[in-house]
C-alpha cells in the first residue's frame, strides 16, 4: 500500500466511558495506522461527515452504552444516505453474541467485544485493508 490506512475510532450516543477506545486508539497508532479519535458522543451524523471530509479508510464504534443496534442502524443509513459502502466498518464494546448476526446485516465488518486482543483487530484491519481497492 502506497497511503498509511486511516482509522476513524468514534464514540456514538452518549456513553461517557472512552478509557478503552483511547487504549484502542494507542494500540493501532503503535501499529503503525493514522488514527483519528472523535472524542465523546459523536452523533451518526458527526461520525459520517468526519468518514467523508478525512479520507477514512476504516470506521471503527466504540459502544459501551447497550445502545449498539439502534447507532449502528443510523450509522447505516447515514453511509447510505452519502453512498459510502467502501469502508471496512469494525465494532466494539459490549457487544452481546446474540446482536453480532444483526450487526454483521447491517454491514458491519467484525465485531470486537471488549475481552478481544488488540493484535487480532490490527490483524483484521490490515488484512481486509489489503484486500480492498484504495479510492
Amino acid at each position: 500500500m502506497d497511503k498509511q490506512i486511516r482509522i476513524l475510532v468514534a464514540k456514538p450516543g452518549l456513553d461517557g466511558h472512552d478509557v478503552g477506545a483511547k487504549v484502542v486508539v494507542r494500540a493501532l497508532k503503535d501499529a503503525g495506522f493514522d488514527v483519528v479519535y472523535s472524542g465523546l458522543r459523536r452523533t451518526p451524523k458527526e461520525i459520517v461527515e468526519t468518514v467523508r471530509a478525512g479520507d477514512i479508510d476504516v470506521i471503527g464504534l466504540s459502544i459501551l452504552s447497550g445502545s449498539h443496534l439502534p447507532l449502528c442502524r443510523k450509522v447505516r443509513d447515514e453511509l447510505k444516505a452519502h453512498d459510502i459502502d467502501n469502508k471496512l466498518w469494525i465494532v466494539g464494546g459490549n457487544i452481546p453474541k446474540k446482536d453480532h448476526e444483526a450487526l454483521e446485516d447491517l454491514g458491519v465488518d467484525a465485531i470486537f467485544p471488549t475481552s478481544s486482543r488488540l493484535d487480532d483487530m490490527v490483524a483484521f484491519i490490515r488484512e481486509q485493508v489489503s484486500k480492498w481497492p484504495r479510492n
